[in-house]
């Protein structure tokens, strides 16, 4: 992507064209826009559940007809919604439909689960001095909730902020990635054309930075949801905590920060190498291994760690091929920038530098060469040590660093040596030792044997640098929404 102070424009990573240019509003226009969406949301909190549900499912069957799930012998490869998005992020097409189904499985969840995550929580009825106490705590909506969203899977990120909070009657600013800017348009055309009398309860913009900060701190903002950067989640917080200029800049702001991680996974002496080592390769790599949850390093027992070291790298060469995502029987597309591959490219660099062994060698990735593309590939490292970049820092690339440890505490102690906590795996077919090592794995998400999944019934949360705040199961209405208190005395026989 390329800005200029009016413009942003959207360079693809698969060949460096140019996909779209968007103009930024002026300060104004934006303080318009949410003027609007505020006064949308008050039309719109009044609204009965049962208007919410029919809307959003009317505009999630739609995206899933667009979307080329409708039709069992549809080929996604010439869907124009994954040729759209591959375009934007260099993901290879076929696997844009994973993107779509999920998008709509988790809707589809998230409808499900309305009534009782919004429903009154009812405090039994007391009687005092003659008169009885009827108590309850409402849900009510925020007002506008803003959402900042990533590029590296744009649909599955914004329906988790996005759906809780029109159903809990919120109107909903998204501001898209730049580098996928035209996910949010799709989303927004497809909520009005499923609704359109309810055009103006979602609303995208494009913001520079500067302007992101005015929309936080719009007196009608009520929420943000983020997902990003830590750099990016700081200034958004900060933002958010501040008062702009006048009345019509206010800070104070409820903010949810979803920021990434370096999650690691565990074999421990147990694991079924078969089952374990495909599924890792696929949680480190799937994406280009661009997943705030990807498997970023590996801890295995030292029983099993030349037998696993061998397997894994031997998957990486048979099984994955590099290059144009809109080719058959591309599996790893190009990172999303030529800065990205610089620097995951220096990481791995400074590691063999520092005395790292790669095992993959670049001739079987030929088309890391290529300069119209931002192709960066595999590689699996050893003699790794914890003071590396690649172990420490996030990476969001397809490089896998493997590290031997001698016992499940050193795993523990290594696995939680981390500034990051989104989500921890740990690879076992002993529940017992599983159940007793997961209370002391600093992450907000736990894997037995999975990895790099989220389940809309649970809770996405991370600690520590990985964020604060919950999207996903019913505690994420609960982001969208404030409580208030309803506290009636009623005098028997008045």
């Amino acid at each position: 992507m390329s800005f200029s102070d009016t413009t942003q424009t959207t360079i693809s990573p698969v060949d460096q064209q140019s996909v779209c240019v968007r103009d930024y509003p002026s300060q104004q226009a934006v303080t318009t826009a949410l003027d609007a969406a505020s006064t949308a949301a008050s039309r719109w909190a009044n609204a009965p559940l049962g208007q919410k549900l029919a809307a959003v499912t009317r505009f999630v069957d739609l995206f899933e007809k667009e979307a080329g799930l409708t039709d069992p012998n549809a080929d996604i490869t010439q869907n124009p919604l994954a040729r759209e998005l591959t375009a934007q992020m260099g993901r290879p097409t076929k696997q844009n439909a994973g993107e779509f189904r999920g998008f709509v499985s988790r809707a589809r969840w998230l409808i499900s689960s309305a009534q009782e995550a919004l429903a009154d929580t009812i405090v039994p009825e007391e009687s005092v001095n003659g008169a009885t106490l009827q108590r309850r705590i409402k849900r009510v909506p925020v007002g506008v909730v803003l959402i900042i969203a990533p590029w590296n899977y744009p649909y599955l990120t914004t329906v988790n902020a996005l759906v809780p909070a029109l159903l809990a009657g919120n109107a909903v600013v998204l501001k898209p990635s730049p580098q996928t800017p035209l996910v949010g348009e799709r989303l927004a055309e497809y909520w009005a054309q499923a609704n359109p009398d309810l055009a103006d309860i979602f609303t995208v913009l494009h913001l520079t930075p500067s302007l992101v900060a005015k929309a936080v701190r719009h007196p009608g903002v009520g929420y943000i949801s983020f997902t990003g950067s830590v750099a990016g989640g700081r200034e958004v917080a900060r933002a958010a905590a501040a008062y702009g200029e006048g009345p019509n800049e206010v800070g104070l702001k409820s903010v949810g920060l979803e920021l990434g991680g370096k999650d690691p996974a565990y074999v421990r002496a147990d694991a079924d190498l078969s089952f374990v080592v495909p599924e890792l390769v696929d949680a480190a790599l799937y994406n280009s291994g661009q997943s705030c949850c990807a498997v970023e390093r590996i801890y295995v027992h030292a029983s099993l760690y030349d037998a696993f070291v061998a397997q894994f790298a031997e998957f990486v060469k048979k099984e994955y091929k590099l290059g144009d995502p809109k080719v058959e029987g591309v599996n790893l597309g190009p990172v999303i920038s030529n800065a990205a591959k610089k620097r995951i490219e220096k990481q791995v660099s400074d590691a063999v530098a520092a005395g790292a062994t790669p095992l993959i060698p670049a001739e079987l990735f030929p088309a890391a060469a290529d300069p119209k593309g931002a192709y960066v590939a595999p590689q699996v490292l050893i003699n790794v040590t914890s003071d590396m970049d690649v172990v420490k820092e996030e990476t969001f690339g397809p490089i896998v660093p493997i590290l031997k440890v001698a016992d499940d505490a050193e795993a523990v102690k290594a696995m939680n040596d981390s500034r990051y906590g989104l989500t921890a795996s740990i690879w076992t077919n002993d529940t017992a030792a599983f159940d007793a090592l997961e209370p002391q794995v600093e992450a907000g998400t736990v894997f037995q044997n999975r990895a790099d999944y989220l389940d809309p019934a649970l809770a996405w949360v991370g600690v520590k640098d990985s964020g604060r705040g919950v999207s996903l199961s019913k505690l994420g209405f609960d982001q969208v929404t404030r409580p208030k208190s309803v506290h009636q005395k009623v005098l028997v026989g008045k």
